[in-house]
Formats: C-alpha cells, structure tokens, sequence
C-alpha cells in the first residue's frame, strides 16, 4: 500500500537539512567555492531563510558540537555529589561522544573539514570556548571556586586539549572507536600522564598520544 499524498505546503528545510547539504558540497567542491546561494539552492530554500538558521555558512558545521556543550551542561547538573570530579568530566565526555556505526562516516567528514579548512579552523574559537566552560564550570561547583579561578580554568583547557588530541588520534588513525581514544587519553590526563600500570608496556604512548 503505497502512503498518502501529504497536501499543503511542503515541509520545512531544517536544520539539519541545510547542515548535511554544506557538508555534501563542501566535500564535493571546495569550501570556499561553495556559497550560501548555493546551499540555499540546493535545500529549495531562499539565502534570506538559511540566514535565519545560520550566521555564516562556517557556522553549519557546528551544529552539532554546540549541541553537545548543552548536552554536557545538562549532565555535569546531574553529577551525583559523591563522584570524583575528573572520573565525571571523564564519564559525561565519553558519554557525549557515543556514536551509532552508521554516522560515524559523516563525524570524520565533519572533523576532517574543520581541521583541515584554514577559515573553519579560525571560527574554531568561540565554540570551543563554550565547551571548555561548559567543564570548567562544573569543577569550579565541585572546588567552591568561581570559574574564572585558575584551578576551574586548567580543568577545562586541559580537558579540551586532550579531548581534541584524541579526536586527531582517532582521525588519523581510525583503529580503534573514537570514545576508546577519548578514555584513555582522559583517564591519561586524570592520573597526571603516569603510566598505567594495568595496561601492557607501551599501550599508553601509542593509542593515547602522551
């Protein structure tokens, strides 16, 4: 039984919609040669619609991570008191970071853009800042501390850094699922860079990096 014809206006572009067709071709033809007419185009929607979804066609490849600096914010709040901070910044970013075998190829498409374009990389800032506050908050609750203390702060630079050289570990070399790379390279940071002594001879410095 084939489905009902839907009447009415068309549905709306989403989202998500316009985000997986930028990537579709800024894959296939170049960042920079691709412009917001073109995605509007392709989407069947006006430059004056994508504008209200996105800032800029660099933003749409963010769509995602922002996201994920929610998601992260609403899990730090449900920490329970007893958790150790570092075992739960741990925990909530592994956790973040699950993904379903069959969207894996769009996350490496994603990470490889956003790494490899200069103008992509340079917007990097903003969003990355909001992840890393998004942790540093969360150890200035556990310290009693304000956020902008030094303490909070190296929480979260530290927790990104690591968290971004097991993001190039993983696209690099692609042995291993992305959060295997993300436990170990914060289970790494969490005990000062000693080696664990659970692990076999050598395990430490090549799959996580350090």
């Amino acid at each position: 039984m084939s489905a009902p014809t839907q009447r009415g206006r068309p549905p709306r572009t989403t989202r998500r919609a316009l985000e997986l067709i930028a990537m579709r071709l800024f894959t296939e033809h170049g960042f920079e040669e691709v412009t917001v007419g073109q995605i509007a185009a392709e989407a069947g929607v006006s430059e004056r619609t994508f504008f209200r979804y996105f800032p800029s066609k660099g933003e749409v490849l963010w769509h995602q991570f922002d996201d994920e600096v929610a998601d992260l914010r609403a899990a730090f709040a449900a920490v329970a008191d007893d958790e150790p901070m570092m075992t739960a910044v741990r925990r909530i970013v592994v956790a973040a970071n699950r993904y379903r075998a069959e969207d894996i190829p769009e996350l490496r498409t994603r990470m490889r853009l956003i790494s490899g374009i200069p103008a992509l990389s340079a917007g990097a800032g903003a969003h990355y800042d909001a992840w890393e506050r998004a942790v540093g908050e969360f150890a200035a609750r556990r310290l009693g501390t304000s956020a902008d203390d030094l303490i909070p702060l190296a929480v979260g630079r530290t927790t990104l850094a690591a968290a971004r050289a097991a993001f190039d570990a993983w696209l690099e070399r692609g042995d291993a699922d992305l959060t295997v790379y993300l436990d170990r390279a914060l289970a790494a940071l969490a005990r000062g860079f000693t080696p664990d002594s659970r692990l076999p001879a050598g395990l430490d410095s090549t799959m996580d990096g350090v």
